[in-house]
């Protein structure tokens, strides 16, 4: 009955001391003040779609299509004489198209942390202070000009087993 009862003792002395350790460790974690001040300084500028154009021997080749987004220092960017979002967006197609920083023949070898960095320092550049802290891409496309008008493929064609012709699409009667 003792041994009964000591390991009872013993086990509650082992829960409530893991229960403990384990609060311990969940408590808050401590944080970098100087850090923090930093990200409570900073606005997230939500960016317009933009569609530029990616011209290439005197003709339209396809769009570049971008959505980017900003992380900007509210006190830099409250200071500025035009309101950020169209400041931006000029300044993403200056670099875009002006500079041609998308190469439709390595089109798969685009460079994501070199686009952002070259347009966050764009930006900063021509504000004339570090106002963008950081660029958040949020989509990045590319259509071919062949592309555009087309129809997306057709959904639920049937499918081709070895050996055998693929069937026609049964046509739709209205009664």
């Amino acid at each position: 009955m003792i041994k009964l009862i000591l390991v009872g003792v013993w086990i509650c002395v082992l829960t409530l001391g893991s229960v403990y350790f384990s609060m311990q460790m969940a408590a808050a974690p401590r944080v970098d003040e100087e850090a923090a001040a930093r990200a409570a300084a900073l606005d997230l500028v939500r960016g317009s779609q933009a569609t530029i154009p990616v011209i290439s021997d005197g003709a339209v080749k396809g769009y570049f299509l971008t959505r980017l987004s900003y992380t900007a220092n509210r006190e830099l960017a409250a200071k500025q004489p035009v309101p950020m979002g169209e400041m931006i967006t000029d300044e993403l197609y200056t670099l875009l198209v002006g500079q041609r920083m998308i190469d439709v023949e390595k089109i798969d070898r685009f460079d994501v942390d070199g686009f952002r960095s070259t347009i966050k320092d764009g930006i900063n550049k021509r504000l004339g202070a570090e106002v963008i802290e950081d660029v958040l891409v949020e989509q990045i496309d590319y259509i071919a000009k062949l592309e555009v008008g087309k129809e997306p493929p057709r959904r639920g064609t049937a499918i081709v087993r070895s050996g055998e012709a693929p069937e026609a699409p049964a046509k739709l009667t209205a009664h």
